[in-house]
């Protein structure tokens, strides 16, 4: 007997699985590849889903409910297999640049991971199909699970690695088999679910992500006598620990510096960026750190009251440490790390987190809690940016960042800035126009008397502070840079023949851009120029990290020397991607209206029918059908369900980055955001499947106009939640974004009843063009929030659920509106002859 509070069950398990793998599979993405690839994993399980309503379309005898169990072992069954065999694909991104194979590869994991999603999909669209009139009460199951499954692979990942998890939601998945299957069905997905716990517990090893030999670790780990230490994984980072020739850490050191360095332990996030540890017992070894160009604003005299942001390893804290600093705040983005530094490498590295260490986005913490300081230390080197949707967004670096912090400045207080040299310069040139604008918004005139930067072979430490220089500082500064050999860009005052001394070379370029974004007079002309995007960032433009040019993309691929590589990192990739899967979603849509093979059509549900079997398609009385699709369907109703597909990605990508500010960290906010639309959805689909005042047209209007008063809300909301404590913030963002949340699940389980009361075999294809609208909508709204930003993404959401509404009014009409028939107050549907379990 088929009972719909089973499917409910059966639903809300695969759409748990499938909502956490997908989450799980990015940060399998950032360790294995990089972070500008997990965006695929988006697009991946969209296309999956989208498929599966094309394939409904097309072959109405799949849309039989007893195949329901089928699937939903299969969707347990595809998550562990598809991981194993895509972990065995030699794709890797910097093999692009001379191996065409590698475009293959990317088809493989297209092909591999959509399967449990497609399965999920065959999942859920045949339950609509099947129990159209129960579609807020089957959606409301979707989104629960879905929502809950983003908080699942969170708690998962706290206690496991990634790797670990996927076998654990595989396991969830096929569990849910068991609740319809015959008994030798329940036996097998018994057995697997055995072989995964098997796995997960004795043979961890085996499912280790397979990491791309060019990433950071795997080069310093080729060095001769390298030796891994150990490995930490949390949900939002993987860190490595490993002793390496290549772990010598001290950026821009002097070459007037002769003696040894200290013993240093190597560190790499997510497998990447390296950096180090450095021993601090013995303080004879640390005369180096003067010979850092990092030393410059503490050879000044500013170290009495010192905020380090983002220390890493924390050599900027040594630093200070060995200039006799009296107060020293710390503010760590990374909480993994700092856990590392406190307890297993407490005594090597002179317990540096030990007092006055918080976790948290810097420029958030001197909102809430900071007082003012002489110097605000920031360095960038190893600095990983964070990753959504395949972009790095950068809040620390923004107009409104470095207000911020100059606010937290005393009068002779100093901003200290370090990274590394990247040639052709770019992120010293954003740096410093973004530092400019935010003087100049704060009423500075002149911004050069401010600046000063030195360089050395490989590093630039940038120093601003908040008046201007005097005459001795800029001498000490002088001073610092002949007495160590390295090189000014700018003070005060520079004259050209003063700069490119020691470290020569080919053309002054530093000097000469330098003085371009100073000058206001050329500025413009400047920027407009230039070969790269250098213009200042904001937060609502908080792309950083991104300098292309569309205009300038022939002279970018000449100065990085003809290599391509430069372009994917650039999140170029973005375009080259969005053809491919708008071909994709376009065949998806239309595969089902350009069948020419003539089918009779319709699988009656088991609640419209209660002693049917449903074992193969129906012919219905006047409507003609081409396949299982009808010929005279209005496509302005199926149009409906793209808008809802656009508008829901629309909104729910700009909530995310809108709320890294106010929790400081990219990963709670994906996931608080993820949690709270989804459930809410799921709390609004149930609520409207019970109020059929609910389920009115005027309601996807409603819903845009809201959207609108968000975006003007959404800012002032985000600075209010700043100051309070994280066990504050997460509740009262989750109410924020409840009343959205709750409207956002009701259109679309309104739109597929509707069409259920007229013929539901259009349902899969209606399930079909909202998913493959949804693969499309993460890609365009980073797109567009790269040109214009992301207030005009959530602007565009609001549009796309007017579109909407207007669409709406070509669904069919609603019937009289009654309670759905039922044989028992349970909610349990006649038994079907050909069901399972």
């Amino acid at each position: 007997m088929l009972r719909i509070g089973k499917i409910f069950l059966v639903i809300f398990l695969c759409s748990f699985s499938s909502l956490a793998y997908e989450i799980t599979l990015t940060r399998i993405f950032s360790i294995s590849l990089s972070y500008h690839f997990a965006f695929m994993i988006i697009s991946i399980a969209m296309l999956g889903i989208g498929a599966s309503g094309t394939l409904l379309s097309l072959y109405p005898k799949l849309r039989n409910p007893s195949l329901i169990g089928i699937y939903s072992g299969l969707v347990g069954l595809g998550i562990s297999v598809s991981y194993l065999l895509s972990n065995q694909i030699p794709f890797d991104p910097v093999k692009l640049q001379w191996s065409r194979m590698q475009f293959f590869y990317v088809a493989f994991y297209y092909l591999l991971l959509s399967l449990p999603f497609l399965f999920t999909g065959l999942t859920v669209a045949t339950a609509f199909s099947s129990f159209s009139e129960k579609s807020g009460f089957l959606y409301g199951a979707d989104l629960l699970g879905a929502g809950m499954g983003s908080v699942g692979t969170l708690s998962l990942m706290a206690v496991i690695g990634p790797h670990q998890v996927v076998f654990v939601l595989s396991s969830i998945a096929l569990c849910a088999s068991l609740f319809v299957l015959t008994k030798k069905f329940k036996f097998a997905s018994s057995i697997l679910i055995l072989i995964n716990l098997s796995i997960v517990i004795l043979h961890p090893s085996f499912t280790e992500p397979r990491m791309s030999p060019y990433k950071g670790l795997q080069v310093a780990l080729g060095y001769p006598g390298a030796e891994h230490l150990k490995t930490y994984d949390s949900p939002f980072s993987r860190i490595d620990l490993f002793k390496s020739p290549a772990a010598r850490f001290a950026p821009g050191l002097s070459l007037r510096y002769l003696e040894r360095l200290p013993q240093q332990i190597g560190f790499s996030v997510d497998g990447g960026d390296i950096n180090a540890i450095t021993a601090a017992e013995d303080l004879r070894f640390l005369d180096f750190l003067r010979y850092l160009p990092a030393a410059l604003p503490y050879e000044l005299g500013r170290n009495k009251d010192i905020l380090i942001i983002d220390p890493k390893g924390g050599l900027q804290v040594l630093v200070a440490e060995y200039y006799n600093s009296k107060n020293i705040d710390k503010i760590e983005s990374n909480p993994l790390l700092i856990r590392i530094l406190e307890k297993d490498l407490k005594e090597f590295s002179g317990s540096l987190y030990r007092p006055n260490t918080e976790s948290g986005l810097g420029r958030a913490w001197l909102r809430s809690k900071g007082g003012e300081y002489d110097l605000i230390d920031l360095s960038l080197m190893g600095a990983v940016p964070s990753g959504s949707f395949g972009i790095s967004e950068d809040y620390r670096f923004t107009v409104e960042a470095f207000k911020e912090y100059f606010r937290h400045l005393k009068p002779e207080g100093l901003l200290s800035l370090s990274l590394f040299i990247v040639p052709p310069p770019r992120i010293e040139l954003r740096l410093l126009h973004t530092m400019i604008t935010a003087l100049e918004e704060t009423g500075v005139k002149e911004t050069g008397k401010q600046i000063a930067a030195i360089r050395s072979w490989g590093t630039i430490c940038l120093v601003l502070k908040r008046s201007p220089f005097t005459s001795g500082e800029i001498e000490a500064i002088k001073r610092f840079a002949r007495d160590r050999r390295f090189d000014l860009i700018h003070t005060p005052g520079i004259r050209e023949s003063e700069t490119n001394i020691y470290v020569r070379m080919a053309s002054n370029e530093y000097f000469d851009a330098f003085q371009g974004i100073l000058n206001p007079e050329i500025r413009q002309n400047f920027v407009r120029d230039y070969i790269f995007d250098i213009r200042p960032v904001r937060d609502d433009y908080p792309f950083f990290h991104y300098y292309l040019k569309l205009g300038k993309t022939r002279a970018v691929y000449n100065a990085m020397g003809g290599k391509w590589q430069f372009f994917i990192e650039e999140g170029s990739i973005l375009p080259a991607v969005l053809i491919q899967v708008l071909f994709l979603s376009l065949a998806l849509v239309l595969l089902p209206a350009l069948a020419k093979k003539p089918s009779k059509a319709k699988v009656a549900s088991p609640l419209m029918n209660p002693g049917a079997r449903n074992d193969g398609p129906k012919k219905v009385k006047g409507v003609a059908n081409v396949k299982g699709v009808p010929l005279n369907l209005n496509l302005f109703s199926l149009s409906y369900f793209a808008f809802l597909g656009l508008g829901f990605m629309f909104v729910e990508i700009p909530l995310i980055q809108k709320m890294i500010l106010s929790l400081e960290n990219p990963s709670y906010a994906v996931a608080l955001v993820l949690t709270s639309l989804l459930i809410s959805s799921g709390v609004g689909s149930l609520l409207s499947y019970r109020i059929s005042g609910l389920r009115r047209t005027s309601v996807p209007l409603v819903i845009s106009i809201i959207i609108l008063i968000y975006s003007l809300a959404l800012p002032s909301f985000a600075e209010l939640l700043s100051p309070y404590s994280m066990s504050l913030k997460i509740p009262s963002a989750f109410l924020f974004l409840l009343p959205l949340g709750v409207l956002m699940g009701i259109p679309f389980p309104t739109g597929l009843k509707r069409l259920g009361e007229k013929d539901p075999s259009i349902i899969p294809w209606a399930w079909a063009v909202n998913g493959s609208l949804s693969v499309l909508a993460p890609l365009l709204a980073v797109m567009l929030a790269m040109t214009t930003g992301f207030k005009y993404v959530l602007w565009a959401g609001s549009g796309a659920y007017l579109l909407a509404f207007l669409t709406s009014f070509s669904l069919p009409r609603q019937s009289s509106e009654q309670r759905p028939r039922t044989p028992s107050a349970r909610g349990g549907v006649p038994p079907d002859a050909s069901s399972q379990g």
